[in-house]
């Protein structure tokens, strides 16, 4: 009999019945005066006491608010400490938080906001080039003449389900001026929870259930806009704590986090791996930084770093790099894309995270579906992704008949357990077409399984590109560069990058007659999509390679990129020798 390509794994442990907040108190009790969480930028520090008490009070300021279980909040910032405490006061009392990130344009927001239906918006006021509060402004007019308070209604029929907007600043988050008409602050959340007791909130906590939905992430699929990916309790907290198990993660162990909390790495690997052990959170930077890395780990002897492969390389090549101190690091999760082997070699060795990992999964599997293990062999640790995490299953099938593959033969990866996510909110049928009816969710990844589980990841059925660990959907570019009235037709798709992993290439045929330069067209986009969206490489053609129905093909089309890159570099180094 052959043995085919599935994968359950038991587990010492069992799964956390728990809520967050549960698990949370537990901790909190367990370690009150250990450091829960350091914010440099904010030159913060807060114990596990401190952080209880400061969830708590932000948690009565969104029940006095009018939010309720189920309501959804969304928030819309770069790393900060008030985000940790919207993520951890929205568990208290049942609120779904919405992450909303940070590179977000007006056009993103407004999508974002309106697929999940959010109730209430808190942000910073601006991040680099991105004036929240002037964008946040132009798709809610109505605030120009609202009052500053929690209780006028919005009124405004594009937003229906929005009320609430709030504003703070992460340097001076208790400020009681007002940035900007019709905008609350943060000291009015806090004010208004003064009015709510402890035993309302308790109450509240209570009622709440493991399999509670608790948290919105966007992720997308091979066409359309991004999808509402519905998160419960049970999903993020055990994913979070059987892989702070994987990584011996103890109350003594300090996480550097440059990785955006909007993403599920750092909300659910990072933030929620901590807090339900009692390590602590080190927040180097508001967004990425490599010498602010270097700096927060020498300083607070850090002794583990999370990151997708371009920010180890980033790391390790800044050229400051040997002024710090990194000999605390142990260990870390590196994810988001695909990690060479050399470069798993410079940060076992230059970074001394001699147990670092390496995960594997999707936003749908909460994240983490696999991840390696300290002990592996080194072979495992840079070649495979490892093995599911316990109390999940995988299996590979064959892409065309669904059929289980033999060991050893390739097809593609599915998931089955407690981590997949409760389905896409307001999307009953790209639920289906996700999880099928066994409950199999098709992650859209080629992979090969050996004998003891470890999967190797070796190509993808989606077209989704990756670069530098972020997601991105070519149909949506598309879509958008649609509406340029010069354009006929585009295709998006990635081709590789020995920095970013791959980058984003957009052939485009213009209607006859019109003209177009590589600098308009991207002159277009800005402003229009987040910067990593924007196509690098902009190929004006007469026509797409096509199959004899018509339909475009992708993979030509990346064949000839690469072959002219490789023409390309090889008429660069003839020229100079």
């Amino acid at each position: 009999m052959v043995a085919k390509s599935y994968f359950h794994r038991g587990g010492n442990q069992p799964l956390l019945g728990k809520t967050i907040s549960q698990q949370f108190s537990e901790v909190a009790a367990a370690f009150p005066d250990h450091e829960a969480v350091v914010s440099i930028p904010q030159q913060r520090r807060v114990t596990y006491r401190e952080l209880a008490d400061e969830i708590d009070l932000l948690a009565k300021g969104l029940v006095a608010a009018g939010f309720s279980k189920g309501d959804r909040v969304g928030v819309w910032s770069t790393n900060n400490l008030e985000w940790i405490l919207m993520q951890m006061a929205t568990a208290r009392v049942g609120i779904v938080l919405v992450n909303i990130n940070p590179a977000y344009r007006t056009r993103e927001l407004a999508y974002a906001l309106q697929c999940s239906e959010v109730q209430g918006i808190f942000i910073i006021p601006s991040f680099r080039d991105s004036n929240y509060i002037g964008m946040l402004t132009e798709l809610l007019p109505e605030l120009k003449s609202r009052p500053c308070d929690l209780a006028s209604p919005l009124g405004n029929p594009d937003f229906p389900f929005l009320r609430n907007v709030v504003v703070y600043d992460p340097q001076q988050p208790m400020q009681t001026a007002r940035p900007a008409q019709g905008f609350a602050v943060w000291s009015d959340i806090i004010e208004a929870g003064r009015a709510i007791s402890d035993a309302q909130l308790e109450a509240v906590t209570d009622s709440l259930d493991c399999d509670d939905p608790i948290n919105i992430q966007y992720t997308s699929g091979t066409t359309g806009f991004p999808k509402a990916v519905v998160l419960s309790h049970l999903n993020i907290l055990n994913d979070a704590y059987f892989s702070a198990l994987a990584m011996h993660f103890t109350e003594n162990d300090r996480l550097c986090v440059p990785v955006p909390f909007y993403h599920c790495f750092g909300m659910v690997l990072a933030n929620l791996l901590c807090l339900s052990v009692g390590a602590c959170i080190v927040i180097p930077a508001e967004h990425f930084n490599p010498l602010s890395v270097l700096k927060a780990v020498d300083q607070e002897k850090c002794t583990a770093l999370h990151g997708v492969p371009t920010m180890f390389i980033a790391e390790l090549d800044h050229p400051e790099f040997k002024q710090y101190d990194v000999s605390s690091l142990r260990t870390g999760i590196m994810a988001g894309a695909t990690c060479p082997p050399a470069l798993m070699m410079r940060v076992m060795g230059e970074l001394n995270c001699r147990e670092i990992l390496i995960g594997y999964g999707q936003t749908e599997a909460a994240p983490l579906s696999h991840l390696t293990e300290i002990d592996d062999s080194l072979e495992r640790r840079t070649e495979t992704v490892g093995r599911n995490l316990p109390h999940q299953e995988v299996k590979v099938i064959n892409v065309e008949n669904g059929a289980t593959v033999p060991l050893g033969q390739p097809g593609e990866v599915c998931f089955r357990g407690y981590n997949l996510m409760r389905g896409y909110y307001g999307n009953e049928e790209a639920t289906r077409e996700a999880i099928d009816p066994q409950g199999w969710l098709h992650s859209g990844d080629i992979g090969v399984m050996d004998e003891e589980g470890y999967v190797r990841i070796t190509g993808r059925i989606k077209e989704m590109i990756i670069r530098g660990g972020e997601n991105i959907y070519p149909r949506e570019i598309e879509e958008f560069l649609y509406s340029n009235d010069k354009i006929q037709q585009v295709a998006v798709f990635g081709v590789p990058d020995a920095f970013y992993g791959e980058e984003v290439v957009a052939w485009v045929q213009l209607h006859p007659g019109e003209e177009m330069t590589e600098d308009e067209l991207k002159t277009f986009c800005q402003g229009q999509l987040t910067h990593f969206k924007i196509p690098k490489v902009i190929r004006f053609v007469d026509n797409f390679p096509m199959t004899v129905t018509g339909k475009l093909q992708k993979f030509k089309m990346r064949d000839l990129e690469v072959e002219k890159e490789k023409q390309e570099q090889e008429e660069s180094t003839n020229a100079v020798t």
